[in-house]
């Protein structure tokens, strides 16, 4: 006769559609139960896609037919609607928050290049000057850049809980891989090794009572964006893009994966919108027109800001002074980030 033991590591192979987590660890499976050769499981779910129970029925069969024993496995499928979010999204899977952080809200991308670390940097700045407590974390790995653009070069220490201590830049708690290498220094980890690091950046940091963690995320739907989505519950993203059809596309890629683990999007944030010359005050399109503002629409989410190309958010930037600091009336760009954070505190209060 199996025994439950056996059961349940059968089920911990079995991963949840589009996932490289289990059922188990997921806390989906309620009870197993065990006469002579007849195993009946109980599997508790929210979601509206009926393919998500199917293809699981199909895993747990294959698994448990597997050890030796079982004779007439049983499925009882308890399925239940997800929670309504702004999005009436769909699959809903539990997920934990992080000790310290009352809110957190993801910064995406569908693609580098748009300026993401800079919105993210930026954001944090004007929620913190808001009054709020803020905290930012680098979850780009490959590409780390929060360093550099808060002028840092602080080594982070271990507390007696071997907790990472964040560093502490113009009022904001800064976790980053770049405060842990040389400026030339690569960081060469597969996708296993990637999502630990990830995991640790999240759950081993002593955020310190923070009403905001904003987390910076790599560009793309790749591995660590789906370790984020299944560690931590988001109280929601904002989707950095740029006016052109290129970037857009992408940009409606990282939508959908947010959508599918049912994470609202607070809304679009347009980078690099327009120039504006400082010579004669004309406004040049470089990238395109209105590409952020259709998109919005077309999802039904807000269109939070667009930010103009200036030369002193570069330079801001480069060193370590994000341009979010400076005096809203003296910088278009700093008048925008501001106006998106007020948006942000008003959609999403701590």
């Amino acid at each position: 006769m199996p025994s439950e033991s056996e059961i349940h590591a059968a089920l911990a192979t079995v991963r949840y559609p589009g996932f490289s987590r289990d059922i188990v660890s997921f806390g989906l499976v309620k009870g197993v139960s065990v006469e002579g050769g007849k195993v009946t499981i109980e599997i508790s779910l929210a979601t509206r896609d009926p393919n998500i129970p199917r293809l699981i029925h199909e895993q747990v069969e294959a698994a448990l037919k597997q050890v030796p024993g079982v004779t007439e496995p049983k499925l009882n499928f308890d399925i239940k609607e997800p929670p309504n979010t702004a999005q009436g999204n769909a699959a809903s899977l539990p997920k934990s928050s992080i000790p310290g952080v009352k809110r957190i809200i993801a910064v995406a991308s569908g693609k580098g290049g748009v300026g993401k670390s800079t919105v993210a940097s930026n954001l944090a700045v004007a929620l913190s000057k808001s009054g709020a407590r803020v905290g930012l974390c680098d979850c780009d790995l490959y590409g780390p850049s929060i360093a550099h653009m808060f002028g840092s070069n602080e080594r982070p220490y271990q507390n007696e809980e071997q907790q990472i201590v964040p560093i502490e830049r113009y009022g904001l708690q800064l976790v980053s891989m770049g405060f842990l290498l040389d400026d030339d220094s690569p960081v060469i980890v597969r996708g296993p090794v990637a999502t630990r690091y990830t995991q640790q950046f999240l759950r081993q940091v002593a955020w310190n009572d923070l009403d905001y963690l904003i987390l910076d995320l790599p560009p793309g739907t790749g591995d660590i964006q789906l370790t984020i989505v299944q560690t931590v519950a988001l109280d929601g993203t904002v989707i950095v893009t740029t006016p052109q059809e290129v970037a857009l596309i992408d940009a409606r890629k990282a939508v959908t994966m947010f959508q599918k683990v049912n994470v609202p999007i607070l809304g679009i944030i347009e980078n690099m919108s327009y120039f504006l010359c400082p010579s004669d005050g004309q406004i040049y399109h470089i990238f395109g027109k209105g590409g952020g503002d259709h998109e919005a629409k077309r999802l039904g989410v807000p269109l939070l800001g667009q930010i103009p190309i200036e030369m002193t958010v570069r330079e801001a930037g480069d060193e370590g002074h994000p341009i979010a600091l400076e005096d809203t009336a003296k910088s278009a760009s700093s008048k925008v980030f501001h106006e998106i954070a007020a948006k942000l505190r008003a959609t999403v209060a701590a």
